[in-house]
């Protein structure tokens, strides 16, 4: 079977690489297309980040590849506009791009009900106001947020620069006990190459922003991702389908 071709809109420029690093994994294609806005994780800088307009440029740079699904690689920038907004935004995606899509908030949602979870913790790199935004998202979709933690971060690129000692730091110091995972909901920081330590280390499943997002375009492609070392999203198989 030859390899999906998956196109992921991504916003400016701090954690893209994990995308060639998940690829050389997965044996996928994984181009990425970038498309700017004024990088702050603001709700009015986010609306316009995740504008039809811009959306529609970043599916017109991925059309090259011919992608089998397209993704909206960002979590703020889609549940910003709240559930239905989000859905309505990927629709007009799907539209303009002639291919199934879907965005990072909504391949959040999807994983947790995919591992048969309800309670989750949030270890958020946004400011509070940004954050809660996640929380009133995942409860739409019939998901307990036991615990939130919100790193204050203003920007997607100071995010980027966190090193795996950082990442694995906040997600130990913002786990909960009744929580089933923990979910780190940022495009912007570097999570894939330190997963398995991520899940060692909490002893549960650790879901993070590109991580769902090249598993939900994977699966939307018509690929049943199973691989180890991506995470216990990549390691389980179900019956759970888009």
């Amino acid at each position: 079977m030859q390899a999906p071709t998956i196109g992921f809109i991504y916003p400016d420029h701090a954690a893209e690489d994990d995308y060639p690093l998940a690829a050389a994994t997965l044996g996928a294609n994984l181009p990425v297309a970038h498309i700017y806005g004024t990088d702050l994780h603001a709700i009015p800088e986010l609306l316009d980040l995740g504008s039809p307009e811009k959306l529609r440029g970043g599916a017109a740079l991925l059309a090259p590849h011919q992608p089998d699904a397209i993704v909206w690689a960002c979590t703020s920038g889609s549940f910003v506009y709240g559930p239905t907004g989000a859905r309505d935004q990927v629709r007009a995606l799907a539209e303009a791009a002639g291919v199934p899509a879907t965005s990072t908030s909504l391949a959040f949602a999807d994983a947790v009900h995919a591992l048969g979870l309800r309670t989750v913790a949030i270890a958020a790199s946004y400011p509070d106001e940004v954050a809660r935004l996640f929380v009133e998202f995942l409860a739409d979709a019939g998901i307990e947020v036991v615990s939130m933690s919100s790193a204050g971060i203003d920007t997607a690129a100071e995010v980027g620069t966190l090193t795996p000692a950082e990442v694995l730091r906040l997600a130990v110091d913002n786990d909960h006990p009744r929580a089933q995972a923990l979910l780190i909901p940022d495009t912007a920081m570097h999570t894939l190459a330190v997963l398995p330590e991520l899940e060692a280390t909490l002893g549960k499943p650790v879901l993070t922003a590109n991580q769902v997002t090249i598993w939900a375009g994977l699966r939307l492609a018509g690929a049943e991702p199973f691989v180890t070392g991506l995470g216990a999203l990549f390691e389980r198989q179900n019956d759970v389908r888009p």
